[in-house]
């Protein structure tokens, strides 16, 4: 079983080996992202993410449309590997939160490669887990309202991502996305080199068929790729963030 980012061993939870396990959900997840200076953005969050976060592609995964490399979206937190500009101890700093880091501790995970076996995991290193304090994740056998809540997160979030797949795949397909790089310098003189991601492609952009602009925005496509252009711009604030 892959451990994504962020997390550390998975257990697919189990009604009777889990069966007194409880979760105190007063202890912040916030710190288990301090290290992470980008994390997957679905779709439908770059409404709320394009307002503080640039929001880049990467590529990421199994070869898409034509043989070219699939990617993904990432809110980009820090300026630097190792660094979020956006966690400050056990606080987040941003008004949004991704969907990624409020889904800690629990995640949707296959319990075999290449199946569709999919189970509700827990990160087994994550302390609040015990048998006395906090949220109870089952009750008389069955799972409690709260574990079904989270299940019905992680599922949405599944969705969601799949969504997104197909969307970068269509960008891909276009070929919408070009390799970028950002350059700044801090009033200390230091410079920044930021690169190994993908941004619009203003030309190509420009040049699709007007046939193909109008299917793009009556899918939503269009109002997607504004978000990601605006975002951009977030760059130089996280520069004025690292500065600070």
């Amino acid at each position: 079983m892959s451990k994504p980012p962020m997390y550390g061993e998975l257990l697919p939870l189990d009604r009777e080996v889990h069966k007194n396990l409880k979760l105190d959900t007063s202890q912040s997840v916030v710190g288990r992202v301090a290290d992470q200076n980008s994390v997957f953005l679905a779709a439908v969050e770059f409404a709320d993410a394009c307002k503080e976060y640039p929001i880049v592609f990467v590529r990421a995964g199994n070869a898409g449309p034509e043989g070219k490399a699939a990617v993904a979206p990432l809110a980009v937190l820090g300026l630097r590997a190792g660094s979020n500009l956006f966690v400050d101890g056990d606080q987040w700093k941003g008004n949004y939160v991704p969907a990624y880091v409020r889904r800690f501790p629990f995640v949707m995970a296959r319990l075999e490669e290449n199946t569709n076996n999919m189970a509700v995991c827990f990160d087994t290193t994550w302390p609040a887990f015990n048998e006395t304090t906090g949220e109870a994740l089952f009750k008389d056998g069955e799972p409690t309202e709260f574990v079904m809540n989270a299940k019905a997160f992680l599922e949405n979030f599944e969705q969601e991502a799949e969504r997104t797949r197909l969307i970068c795949d269509l960008l891909v397909e276009l070929n919408l996305l070009q390799d970028m790089r950002f350059e700044a310098t801090l009033p200390n003189g230091e410079k920044f080199d930021v690169e190994g991601f993908l941004a619009l492609d203003e030309k190509a952009y420009a040049e699709l068929p007007d046939a193909k602009v109008l299917e793009l925005h009556r899918n939503g496509l269009i109002a997607l790729i504004e978000m990601h252009r605006l975002s951009l711009g977030n760059m130089n604030r996280l520069v004025g963030k690292y500065a600070a």
